[in-house]
């Protein structure tokens, strides 16, 4: 997550660093956990230069452990992603999500509760893992193939899909009078987001404003250049989707994004 949200301003992550705290060191928990961060880094391609580790007895119980960190990473300034060349007419891509990502959990963990089901049942919506394990899918990093797509060129601003969801993140990296128009027919809402809007009856406004809805990174690109930029993003890895386009919007318009055909695609 850390790494997403450097690479969005153009920049490519050095280093990370992470925090863990426990109450009593489980020595097994900690090697996967420093295991996965090691992974994550790998993916990212940056390097992982330390960290601390943290036993508190009395402010943890058994088994709780809290997990942080943060990232740094370069780009020359002259290079920064900042979106002031965004235009009307521009397309969004849509680079799909792995899962809930690293946000929301707050709602998910009530979700959970009503649901009447433990972290330990069968997860309705992902046949052959517990509930527990598909919820905390690893969140998807966008960094190599989006930082080939920047350095050739092909991208204007790129919006990092989290808490807020896709109403709340994209007007990050509009500029003002802009907004985009998102059209929810042409990329598929995951069983997980399915089975939560179900089990809270939320609404679909409300669902797309507080997760990715299947969406992780929002990516706008000039309309002449997006066959090109979703070639080089799809042979980095990703499986990407023409979602909207730029339009301009009234300076007190109350939602600078527009979900359209939710009706028919979240609800069929």
């Amino acid at each position: 997550m850390c790494v997403n949200d450097l690479v969005v301003q153009g920049a490519e992550p050095l280093l990370f660093l992470d925090y863990f705290a426990t109450g009593k060191l489980d020595v097994a928990a900690g090697r996967a956990i420093v295991a996965g961060i090691a992974e994550g880094c790998r993916q990212a391609g940056c390097a992982l230069v330390g960290g601390e580790t943290a036993e508190m007895p009395g402010m943890y119980a058994d088994g709780d452990y809290d997990l942080a960190g943060f990232s740094v990473g370069a780009v020359e300034r002259s290079q920064v992603l900042t979106g002031a060349g965004v235009a009307a007419g521009d397309v969004v891509l849509g680079l799909a999500s792995s899962g809930v990502h690293s946000n929301g959990y707050s709602l998910v963990r009530k979700l959970v509760s009503v649901s009447g089901l433990t972290y330990e049942d069968q997860a309705p919506f992902a046949p052959g893992k517990t509930l527990g394990e598909a919820l905390l899918t690893p969140t998807r990093i966008y960094v190599k193939s989006t930082l080939a797509a920047v350095r050739a060129g092909l991208v204007k601003a790129m919006a990092h899909i989290t808490g807020g969801g896709l109403i709340e993140n994209i007007p990050r990296v509009l500029p003002d009078g802009l907004g985009v128009t998102l059209d929810a027919t042409s990329w598929t809402l995951p069983p997980v987001f399915r089975w939560m809007a179900g089990v809270g009856n939320i609404a679909d406004l409300e669902l797309a404003r507080t997760f990715n809805c299947g969406i992780g990174m929002a990516v706008v690109v000039p309309a002449d250049k997006a066959d090109e930029a979703i070639s080089v993003l799809t042979q980095g890895g990703e499986t990407v989707t023409r979602i909207g386009q730029v339009v301009p919007v009234a300076g007190d318009a109350a939602h600078r994004v527009t979900v359209t055909g939710t009706d028919k695609a979240w609800h069929s």
